[in-house]
C-alpha cells in the first residue's frame, strides 16, 4: 500500500490526502511551491484549497478565471503549462514578483479533467528551467493521484451538506 493510498484511507481529510500529494509529486518530478486550485466551471472562479506555502498562498478567497492563453491551454486545451524562466511567468501571471520572492523560476500547471472538463489543476513551481521534458513527462502520472485528491474533496463537501 502507497503513502498516497494510506492517506486516501485516513480519517485527516482532504489535508491527509493532500500532504501525500504533495510528497508524490515531490518524489516524482520535485516542487519548491505546491498549490492546488479547485476550479468551479459553472460560477466561472477558481479556488486554491491547498498551499504548502500558506503564508505567501492562503487558501481562501476565489477568483475569477481569465480568458487568457493560460486558460485556453489549460482549461480549453486540457495541456500542461510550463514556464522555465520567471519571464516567461510574468508573461501570464501578475504575482511573479511574489513567486520569484519564493526562490521559484520556473512553473508546471497539471490540468486535472474528469467528464471532459477540467475540475482543478496540480501548481508546481521550481528553480529556473527545472521543468524538463523528462519531467514534464513524468508528471503525466501525477493526474491520476491529482483527480483522487479532488473527486475525494468533492466527496466530502457534498457529504457535509
Amino acid at each position: 500500500m502507497t503513502d498516497f493510498t494510506k492517506a486516501i484511507a485516513s480519517t485527516d481529510q482532504p489535508m491527509a490526502t493532500f500532504k501525500a500529494l504533495e510528497a508524490l509529486v515531490d518524489k516524482t518530478i520535485g516542487v519548491k511551491l505546491f498549490t492546488l486550485m479547485e476550479v468551479d466551471n459553472v460560477r466561472g472562479v477558481a479556488r486554491r484549497n491547498y498551499s504548502n506555502m500558506p503564508d505567501a498562498y492562503a487558501t481562501s478567497g476565489e477568483k475569477p478565471i481569465q480568458d487568457n492563453s493560460w486558460t485556453e491551454q489549460v482549461q480549453g486545451r486540457h495541456e500542461t503549462f510550463v514556464a522555465n524562466s520567471i519571464e516567461e511567468i510574468a508573461a501570464v501571471f501578475p504575482d511573479h514578483e511574489l513567486i520569484q520572492s519564493l526562490g521559484c523560476e520556473s512553473c508546471m500547471n497539471l490540468p486535472i479533467v474528469v467528464n471532459e472538463r477540467v475540475i482543478g489543476t496540480l501548481n508546481c513551481l521550481h528553480d529556473a528551467g527545472h521543468f524538463t521534458p523528462e519531467r514534464v513527462g513524468a508528471a503525466e502520472s501525477l493526474k491520476q493521484a491529482g483527480a483522487l485528491a479532488f473527486l475525494l474533496e468533492a466527496y466530502l463537501k457534498k457529504e457535509a451538506n
